[in-house]
């Protein structure tokens, strides 16, 4: 299947074009038709998959390419600030040559420039919860004549705590309105929401849930908490390492390793909700244009960073929330390309491994091959290897069930 298979406008097959793609993602393959149909839709797909323009091209051909008007029509809702000016640039691209317009809020900054390009006139917005808030308030957003909702990385919405927010802004939508909700996961929380503002959804599930991209090569590294800088600064510089993204726990931490690398040659900048708007856009720039091959970030970065050829991604530190891991991973492997991820996990971390095998379903591979190496576990059986013995046990019972009927069959009493 092609684009054109899913009768996109004209103008839009001709913005994908030249962007390069010629042939949609399953993501994309199965949600545009239903968007563009006015069906609510719920997509669950892993990250890295192209969910965002499985939503913005319906979108912009739902509302027009040949029609501008002074009111928004599109909203779309988004946890952080990189992934809301990623969405915007994505729109941008996709509109190209038509009357269509769209501006990103998010807080950080003045909201000024914001207010502005509202009050000239929009059709598409893009908005983290809290600036959306503040200008509904202030009376420079206007949402009564919108047409389509989209609440993007929905479960990240509710790691953040976001969730009040959400449903403070739906309070004052129009009830009448198409809605989409993506998410990499969908977690119970996330569920019960859906059901409170969509109506009759299409559910469309690429992959499981919680999978991680295949072609990501996960690693696990056993060492002690004082070691992991040394092992760190060990596979920095023995390893070709293109350009690598290194996930810490605290925003504390992530300053802290960003100087000692830089310290050690190794320059490296760090990105989290406390630093400002200006450093968070530099950071994130120069790593993108290869200014600086080393970012260390909390989870801020783990949705919402979309970044070409990153090589790997090194957990300093593994997430304590095990669906966090997928996210982080899934920032390596992007558009089809191949990915290598690393995990640092220290004697009080191995709870948080064996929920992160526990949600992927898989063993991640150990490395034995460093100088740093701690104690070893014994490694606690996967679900599916749970499953499989349960299964033996049970052929074994049925088995000795059959051996003693046969038994007392030969020798009646």
């Amino acid at each position: 299947m092609t684009f054109r298979d899913l009768m996109l406008d004209k103008v839009l097959l001709d913005n994908i074009q030249h962007k390069g793609y010629t042939r949609p993602t399953p993501i994309q393959r199965q949600t545009i038709p239903h968007i563009i149909n006015g069906r609510d839709v719920i997509g669950c797909a892993q990250t890295g998959t192209g969910k965002t323009a499985a939503f913005a091209l319906p979108i912009i051909h739902s509302l027009g390419v040949t029609s501008h008007t002074r009111y928004i029509r599109a909203l779309v809702l988004s946890p952080t600030r990189e992934l809301a000016a990623q969405i915007g640039d994505q729109f941008a691209v996709y509109s190209r040559n038509t009357p269509l317009r769209h501006t990103v809020i998010f807080g950080g900054v003045g909201q000024n420039p914001q207010e502005k390009a509202i009050r000239n006139g929009i059709d598409i917005l893009v908005a983290t919860p809290g600036r959306l808030l503040d200008l509904i308030n202030q009376g420079v957003v206007r949402l009564n004549k919108l047409e389509i909702f989209v609440l993007d990385e929905a479960d990240r919405m509710l790691d953040m705590g976001f969730i009040h927010d959400v449903k403070r802004i739906m309070k004052v939508l129009p009830k009448q309105r198409q809605n989409l909700l993506f998410s990499a996961t969908m977690p119970q929380e996330i569920t019960a929401l859906s059901k409170q503002f969509l109506v009759k959804p299409v559910r469309v599930e690429v992959n499981p849930q919680s999978s991680t991209v295949e072609k990501i090569n996960q690693s696990i590294y056993f060492v002690d908490r004082p070691d992991k800088k040394k092992l760190l600064k060990h596979i920095l510089t023995t390893e070709e390492i293109e350009r690598v993204l290194i996930f810490t726990r605290t925003k504390h931490r992530a300053n802290n390793l960003a100087k000692q690398l830089t310290k050690a040659n190794l320059p490296a900048e760090a990105i989290h909700g406390d630093k400002s708007q200006t450093a968070r856009t530099r950071a994130l720039s120069n790593f993108r244009s290869g200014k600086t091959r080393i970012l260390v970030a909390t989870d801020i970065a783990a949705r919402g960073l979309d970044v070409e050829a990153v090589s790997h991604v090194i957990n300093f530190d593994l997430p304590n929330i095990p669906e966090s891991y997928v996210h982080r991973i899934g920032r390596t492997a992007r558009a089809g390309a191949d990915g290598i991820a690393y995990s640092f996990c220290d004697v009080d971390e191995r709870p948080y491994l064996k929920d992160i095998e526990k949600l992927i379903g898989e063993r991640v591979t150990v490395n034995n091959s460093h100088p740093y190496v701690s104690d070893v576990p014994k490694p606690e059986p996967t679900p599916k290897e749970e499953e499989k013995t349960k299964s033996n046990k049970n052929s074994r019972n049925r088995r000795r069930r059959r051996n003693r009927n046969r038994n007392r069959n030969k020798n009646p009493q």
